[in-house]
């Protein structure tokens, strides 16, 4: 069976999640994190792709991220794959496939989770029990985010800056965002559409991207969803 295309539209943001090989693990030392970022910060620049929000964990990646070309978020991925791999193979004098197939990703309605992926994604390492605060976890977006920490790959997303007037107002704001829990409805919704491809959004959202792409981006199901939000 023939792989279905990628729904990437320029212009809207996209969730990226790329695994190791049978969950293997992809970085081993500081190094190897200081190579993706930097291979990462090279080819979003070379593919015109906005990078927002990220996490680098042992054995997986995630992005939040949105394209200003046709294919960007491909041509980046691809391009950081095969590169890193190469390096990722050379220094551990090994051969073969690193990453699991194809990333995964999905188109992301900005007005109803954008911010709740900046959070998932970041919160990504106190889920699996590394570190007690986001703050404590060096490879992730975290610290630029919330703390205004330096950083030449982060593009503030639209909707980021518009947190507060300022720096300091909006790093309050996007803190106080972190004071709860990520309800389990809406980890199931951002789980289920990375896994399937789908659309992450409200109803019209998908409907009018199946328009705009010609493919079907929401499950199909029976009787009405019952969900974390209303329609």
């Amino acid at each position: 069976m023939s792989r279905l295309p990628r729904v990437c539209p320029v212009g809207v943001t996209q969730h990226v999640i790329q695994r190791g090989n049978n969950r293997q693990i992809c970085f081993g030392r500081q190094e190897d994190y200081f190579a993706y970022v930097g291979w990462l910060k090279e080819f979003s620049i070379k593919f015109s792709v906005d990078i927002h929000a990220w996490v680098l964990m042992t054995n997986h990646v995630h992005l939040l991220c949105t394209p200003r070309e046709v294919n960007a978020v491909s041509q980046m991925m691809q391009a950081l794959g095969r590169q890193y791999v190469r390096y990722f193979n050379h220094y551990y004098k090994r051969t073969g496939t690193l990453w699991e197939g194809r990333f995964k990703s999905c188109p992301v309605e900005d007005e109803v989770y954008l911010l709740h992926l900046y959070r998932y994604i970041e919160l990504n390492p106190l889920r699996a029990v590394m570190v007690a605060h986001p703050a404590d976890y060096r490879w992730s977006s975290y610290q630029i985010n919330a703390l205004s920490k330096t950083s030449t790959l982060c593009t503030p997303h639209p909707l980021y800056i518009a947190l507060g007037r300022d720096t300091v107002e909006r790093k309050i704001c996007y803190q106080s965002l972190f004071t709860t829990h990520i309800e389990e409805a809406l980890l199931k919704d951002i789980r289920s559409a990375i896994q399937s491809g789908m659309a992450l959004g409200k109803d019209r959202f998908k409907e009018e991207l199946t328009l705009l792409t010609g493919r079907r981006l929401q499950t199909l199901t029976s009787g009405r969803k019952v969900g974390w939000r209303k329609n």
